[in-house]
């Protein structure tokens, strides 16, 4: 079953799945940018309901505590777009962990997420999804990110939950799925993410091989990187047989982001980046995989003996 703030669903009812999604973020106390506080509630169910116009039938919100969560929000929001949203247990990356936790082991961690997961969040008796959107640094591993990942390993292996994660500019995958899979999270429910901002083919090739999945997540972020170079690097993965393993979505974090802002807004990737891959001969069956099986299958809740 997947949980959605809803309750749970079977995965076939999933649909098509936007995999790394904020739809209420305030990363302000970091980034001190307006720009990056989505609090419009209104305006979150318009962009919604015109992702699902486009197609949409789900999404996974990874913002979670520290970058601005509100489950009540996201269970508003389902019920009143109909679309299937996931939520999320976690905490990010340096220096966005928030003050109470800056200085916890992995156990502790782990204990919170296994908390949520089993009781709920914030006493809203709401169930996460996932773990996630746990990361790491720029090139680096920070200790308090090394504890943080072993913690949501620990957590995933307890209770079921997929974990997905943040690596900054696309590095060190490889090296989070050697962390995760050493604490004995199975590769099956791991999900990299943003790998489509590292231009490194090898890089990305070797995360791929360990058999988890990676997010191409950051569709439509041209400032990072040309959309031809992702269409290129999925085309060698499809080539290469990975294509059940690949998940696609765009990472809005900003009001500029969004279609009322003048921005392309959450349906980009159905109604931009998929005629791209139709255009260069990918076939329908394999973009059902990315954007419908490969969901359904990833953030299915792994039963525990």
């Amino acid at each position: 079953m997947i949980q959605t703030v809803l309750g749970k669903i079977r995965p076939e009812e999933l649909g098509i799945c936007s995999v790394h999604e904020h739809l209420s973020i305030d990363l302000s106390r970091i980034k001190k940018d307006p720009d990056t506080i989505l609090d419009d509630e209104p305006g979150m169910l318009e962009e919604l309901r015109d992702f699902r116009r486009e197609g949409g039938r789900a999404m996974v919100e990874v913002t979670n505590d520290g970058m601005g969560r509100d489950v009540l929000r996201l269970k508003r929001l389902s019920e009143q777009s109909g679309v299937h949203i996931i939520a999320c247990t976690g905490f990010y990356k340096d220096p966005f962990i928030p003050e109470y936790a800056q200085n916890w082991s992995a156990g502790q961690f782990a204990a919170h997420f296994i908390k949520e997961a089993k009781e709920g969040i914030d006493g809203t008796g709401i169930l996460p999804g996932v773990i996630g959107e746990v990361g790491t640094s720029k090139n680096e591993i920070k200790p308090i990110e090394r504890e943080l990942l072993i913690g949501a390993a620990l957590a995933g292996r307890e209770t079921g939950l997929p974990v997905t994660t943040h690596t900054t500019l696309g590095t060190l995958g490889y090296e989070q799925v050697q962390l995760l899979t050493a604490h004995g999270l199975p590769a099956n429910q791991i999900i990299i993410g943003h790998q489509d901002l590292n231009p490194n083919f090898a890089e990305v090739l070797s995360v791929l091989e360990t058999g988890v999945y990676i997010d191409f997540d950051t569709i439509g972020k041209v400032n990072y990187r040309p959309d031809e170079e992702r269409v290129d690097f999925l085309l060698e993965f499809i080539k290469r047989g990975f294509e059940e393993q690949i998940l696609l979505s765009a990472d809005l974090t900003r009001k500029s982001h969004w279609k009322k802002h003048g921005g392309p807004g959450y349906g980009l990737v159905l109604r931009d980046f998929i005629p791209r891959l139709k255009e260069q001969g990918v076939s329908q069956e394999t973009i059902d995989q990315f954007l419908i099986a490969n969901p359904a299958r990833a953030f299915s809740v792994k039963e525990r003996s």
